[in-house]
């Protein structure tokens, strides 16, 4: 026997139930809404934990330029101090009777230590701030080029599902063909070879389909995994229009954009901190010769009296450190050190000359892609148009079924060319964007 509801419980259900739905709105909401590039790059920098271990690394980076540049700082200590004795020890001095040793002795000591010159401390130190700097820009080109993979595989997506409309388009050409050649052998006109053959490239069609959609799924997953946001990826992918109208402007001048890149790019001003950084550490060893200067001080306070009857006491002092004779080892570490500046500097100059490379390459590409495209869309053009005139001329009967058949391959061939030339013509334009230092978005990349 069913109980009655009662009509609190009813509210509370009716409310819970609503909440359910006002919570599930906006999840449906955001997978159906539609995804663009923009937000792809932005979900990426985000979620991904790529760009989460970037954010970290800069936190350490700072962090390790603020531990080297406490040595230059007073340092505090403060000692406590607690002994039980098993006796006193008990003195007369003058009239008066002094403790020396109390059963329950207390001791408070401050101490004080300062680096006053270290020579060879101030360029560690700042070799620690331009490998400081070498980081940070290490990091955010990691973010670049992070955005990039994105990019890529937004434009991979859109291409495969650009493919899979292709393949549709010669599936629903190849049913209404089988169907007008049914007709036909129907009423007689046409012989059984006729129907065999739209038959084959139907069923040739059905597989493509197949075959695009399992591809599209792939390309959705990966998508998927670079933004962290598997959900965001299910719906409609925007076309980035604005790739494809920048990737037909006119390129500038060539030795002005790779001026414009080596001043830009990240990689490589991340290698000139890291030059940097070496050639400091490579002053280190014979600035050891150099003496040191450094200032202590101390304060104790105890609740047990000297002989002098006072129970705190301070001093001052002052330690210069002369290191003259260290068994060799700063000439030892002045030649690696040197050695390891060398190839910093080695390291800069290769990047310097691979920077020149890639920007004239990314040009070269870019041209060789948009006469493709301008060849695949004029190849596509021409097939379409060949395909409707042969399907008319098939209805009329002054055209083969195999005539059919080779019209619509060959208009899938020209549509998939034109949606591969446009994809790698994409690629050509984030390629050249990236070879100038440049975000996706053709914008200053942004750093810490």
């Amino acid at each position: 026997m069913e109980e009655n509801v009662r009509p609190g419980q009813a509210r509370r259900i009716a409310a819970a139930s609503l909440g359910l739905i006002l919570l599930l709105v906006p999840v449906l909401a955001a997978q159906d809404k539609p995804l663009t590039l923009d937000e792809a790059v932005r979900l990426a920098l985000e979620r991904n934990e790529l760009s989460r271990s970037n954010q970290e690394s800069v936190l350490a980076a700072n962090a390790r330029v603020q531990s080297a540049r406490s040595f230059f700082f007073p340092a505090l200590t403060s000692t406590s101090t607690y002994t039980r004795r098993a006796y006193e020890v008990r003195r007369l001095v003058g009239d008066s009777e002094v403790v020396i040793s109390r059963y329950n002795a207390l001791a408070e000591t401050l101490g004080l230590n300062m680096v006053l010159i270290d020579v060879r401390s101030l360029s560690g130190l700042a070799a620690v701030k331009a490998q400081r700097n070498a980081d940070v820009a290490a990091a955010a080109e990691n973010q670049r080029q992070l955005a990039f993979d994105v990019s890529q595989a937004f434009l991979a997506t859109l291409g495969v599902d650009q493919l899979r409309g292709a393949a549709q388009r010669r599936f629903d050409y190849a049913s209404q063909n089988l169907e007008a050649a049914k007709a036909r052998y129907a009423a007689g006109l046409v012989s059984v070879n006729d129907v065999t053959r739209t038959e084959l490239e139907y069923a040739t069609a059905e597989v493509g389909v197949t075959q695009n959609t399992g591809q599209l799924e792939t390309a959705t997953l990966q998508l998927g995994y670079l933004l962290d946001a598997p959900a965001a990826v299910r719906g409609k992918l925007v076309v980035p229009e604005f790739l494809i109208e920048a990737a037909s402007a006119e390129a500038a001048d060539t030795e002005a954009l790779i001026e414009e890149a080596l001043a830009r790019r990240l990689d490589v001003g991340s290698l000139r901190w890291v030059a940097s950084a070496r050639r400091n550490l490579a002053k280190a060893p014979m600035l050891g010769w150099v003496p040191s200067l450094s200032a202590s001080g101390q304060y104790r306070l105890t609740n047990e009296a000297a002989f002098n009857n006072r129970t705190w006491n301070w001093n001052v002092g002052a330690t210069l450190s002369w290191s003259l004779f260290d068994g060799g080892a700063r000439f030892g570490q002045d030649k690696e050190q040197r050695a390891l500046a060398r190839i910093a500097d080695l390291n800069l100059q290769a990047a310097v000359r691979r920077v020149d490379v890639e920007v004239r390459n990314a040009l070269v590409s870019l041209d060789i892609q948009r006469a493709a495209v301008k060849q695949a869309r004029a190849a596509q053009q021409v097939a379409q148009k060949n395909a409707a005139e042969t399907s008319e001329l098939y209805r009329q009967g002054l055209a083969s079924a195999l005539e059919v058949a080779d019209a619509n391959i060959s208009l899938f061939d020209a549509d998939v060319a034109l949606v591969r030339q446009r994809f790698t013509l994409g690629v050509s334009f984030l390629n050249l964007e990236a070879a100038l230092g440049l975000d996706p978005f053709g914008k200053e990349p942004r750093t810490w």
